[in-house]
């Protein structure tokens, strides 16, 4: 349990309320995997704007379930914002999509969704 992600922020928020981490636990099941799809072609396009805006929205829940890739979220987000044309981001890119995907997996395990 816990391996991709923590929920040390969340319970703590919370007051460790399972009922309120179950329900961020399913909307982060909801909502991530399919920003972290739009991401990948945001990026693939280089639709700079897109890769911006998806990747600033990610952040605050990357963040709160600790998936250790938050920098690297960061720097794809930034190369949106400054339109870094001359740098290749997919190396950062897969580790977040990675670390999506893992999390993802090991909370539909852990809580039986």
């Amino acid at each position: 349990m816990e391996q991709h992600y923590k929920l040390h922020k969340i319970r703590e928020l919370s007051g460790n309320d399972t009922d309120f981490i179950e329900v961020l636990v399913s909307t982060f099941l909801e909502e991530v995997p399919e920003d972290a799809r739009l991401l990948k072609i945001a990026v693939d396009s280089r639709d700079f704007l897109a890769t911006y805006k998806t990747a600033h929205k990610m952040k605050p829940t990357v963040d709160l379930f600790e998936l250790g890739v938050l920098n690297e979220l960061i720097e794809v987000q930034d190369w949106g914002k400054h339109e870094q044309k001359d740098v290749n981001i997919t190396p950062k890119l897969d580790m977040v999509l990675g670390a999506i995907a893992r999390a993802a997996t090991e909370i539909k395990e852990d809580f039986n969704l």
